[in-house]
């Protein structure tokens, strides 16, 4: 899957998964069953909760503060 491929956030504006870091992000969350969970993380603009699924996913904490300050600018944007 490129790294250009658009997601749609439930309820929200189509999002480019550059906002997530790229797909290993994506792909780290999809392995571990919790994508789903993630987004609805996100939708809820639920920091804590998305900080919480990725550290289980195994995403490194410097790709971690890059998603947390993403979704902090965002501020229900999505």
């Amino acid at each position: 899957m490129p790294a250009t491929t658009l997601v749609r956030v439930r309820g929200g504006p189509t999002m480019d998964e550059a906002d997530f870091e790229g797909t290993l992000v994506l792909e780290q969350l999809a392995e571990i069953g919790r994508l789903e969970d993630f987004f609805d993380a996100v939708d809820a603009d639920d920091v804590g909760r998305a900080v919480r699924l990725m550290r289980r996913a195994n995403v490194d904490a410097t790709t971690i503060a890059t998603v947390v300050r993403k979704m902090e600018s965002a501020d229900g944007e999505h």
